[in-house]
């Protein structure tokens, strides 16, 4: 399957960032194998959707609604997000969980509205450090992928959906789980996967996100079932990220 690296500015950006695009793209006009995406916030959607047509790098949205339209005031649908050029959203990150009480139910719902505006998802799961530490972790990552997507089986083209594994303890952080522990989760969503959805479960990209650097990319991505990754604060120099992409290709 070709690999996937995903950058998430979260609420970062300004227009003259922009060139840390036109430099991401100079520096990989095709790479092998592997599929570039960015996600800046929603200031910056169209503007970099336009920098980057016809280039390598794709552009995502970082949440929609799970309505069309209406009168949700600071919200944007995913029909919005689309006819920005986004081909991608991120939906049930941990902070949108954690500041915005986002459930299991209602990032299924934004799944399935993004699905219907043509956007593929890219599905966030992860465990906090207290329920990592009451070896909680697979029942709380088989949580939530059963309630926002498995079970029962969301409406969606199935063949589109991404799964990023972010232990929430390591977002931002510096921290960084073992390669065992990583192995142990990502092993873990593919066999739910593979169960849950035989005709493309095996198939799925599961990403890794969480203080993903250029210091330990190539140790992250030579674990088994790890097909890319969501990478934040490292995401947003061209410089810093573009190391990434080359341990990613070369994995």
């Amino acid at each position: 399957m070709r690999r996937l690296a995903a950058g998430n500015w979260k609420m970062n950006g300004t227009g003259e960032d922009l060139e840390e695009v036109r430099s991401l793209i100079a520096a990989f006009p095709a790479p092998d194998n592997t599929d570039l995406l960015i996600c800046p916030p929603a200031t910056l959607l169209h503007r970099m959707a336009e920098v980057a047509a016809g280039s390598s790098v794709q552009v995502g949205g970082q949440d929609c609604h799970a309505k069309p339209a209406g009168a949700h005031t600071g919200d944007i649908s995913a029909d919005m997000l689309r006819e920005a050029g986004a081909d991608y959203v991120i939906l049930g990150h941990s902070e949108r969980r954690t500041d915005h009480r986002e459930t299991d139910r209602m990032v299924r719902a934004k799944i399935m509205a993004a699905d219907r505006a043509l956007l593929a998802p890219i599905l966030c799961v992860g465990e906090t450090l207290a329920e990592r530490e009451a070896g909680r972790t697979l029942e709380v990552v088989g949580a939530q992928l059963d309630g926002s997507l498995l079970a029962p089986l969301a409406e969606v083209r199935l063949e589109h959906v991404v799964v990023a594994y972010e232990p929430v303890w390591a977002i931002g952080t510096g921290l960084t789980p073992t390669t065992e522990q990583i192995a142990e989760v990502h092993g873990f969503i593919r066999e739910r996967l593979v169960a849950a959805i035989p005709a493309h479960g095996a198939r799925l990209r599961i990403l890794y996100g969480g203080s993903v650097k250029p210091s330990n990319a190539a140790e992250i991505f030579a674990v088994p079932h790890v097909n890319g990754a969501l990478v934040g604060g490292a995401s947003l120099k061209a410089a810093e990220f573009g190391r990434i992409v080359e341990a990613l290709v070369a994995a």
